[in-house]
């Protein structure tokens, strides 16, 4: 069977969020052209290595070739919630990124995980053989607004405890710095939504 290849050239949203409370949250990425929305399923260290990466490309590419790239910054102007129902398209195995010259767009792609080896160079190719992908041009502010929001995703879990870092939650804390003596947790609400499916980052 031909691998299925989402191609998203102008999109009306790229965006990183997450479904579920915090300690407990599963990341996506979607991606919106109006009524077309396509979401996958990664790790938080993969939305985290994604938004490094395309803001260290959006440097380089100014710095080689002189493109005006917006600057990194706090501010994200899309601050909206996951198009609800999130119905994924599969788990992100490999993550391919790459700037096209011709159309001066950053080209995110996104490759569903396989079980067995597949040759790498299938990345960034319509070849028929390889994972089913999803692949998205996204202009320099769109792509420097997708690592600013996906940086805020990111931060947006348990506060951590300020004696030993770990997070803290709203049943309380068994802070190693304090003998174990139980400290009050805190509570919060997410912004965005997300799902739990990462049980050994407790910093969710």
């Amino acid at each position: 069977m031909a691998r299925a290849i989402h191609v998203f050239r102008s999109p009306d949203r790229f965006v990183a969020g997450t479904v579920g409370q915090p300690g407990d949250r599963t990341f996506y990425l979607q991606a919106v052209h109006q009524t077309r929305v396509v979401s996958v399923l990664l790790e938080k260290q993969q939305v985290q290595i994604l938004a490094d990466r395309v803001g260290a490309l959006l440097d380089e590419v100014h710095r080689r070739f002189g493109t005006p790239v917006p600057p990194a910054s706090d501010e994200v102007v899309d601050l909206n919630p996951l198009v609800m129902p999130v119905d994924t398209e599969f788990r992100v195995g490999t993550m391919g990124l790459g700037w096209d010259a011709e159309s001066r767009a950053v080209v995110v792609e996104l490759l569903a995980i396989t079980e067995g080896e597949f040759d790498e160079s299938v990345v960034l190719d319509d070849t028929d053989e390889g994972p089913d992908a999803v692949r998205v041009f996204l202009s320099p502010e769109a792509a420097r607004e997708f690592a600013n929001r996906a940086a805020k995703v990111i931060s947006a879990g348990r506060e951590p405890c300020p004696l030993c870092g770990e997070p803290l939650d709203a049943a309380g804390h068994m802070c190693v710095r304090t003998n174990g003596y139980r400290r009050g947790g805190i509570t919060g609400e997410l912004s965005t939504p997300i799902d739990p499916d990462d049980p050994d980052d407790e910093n969710d």
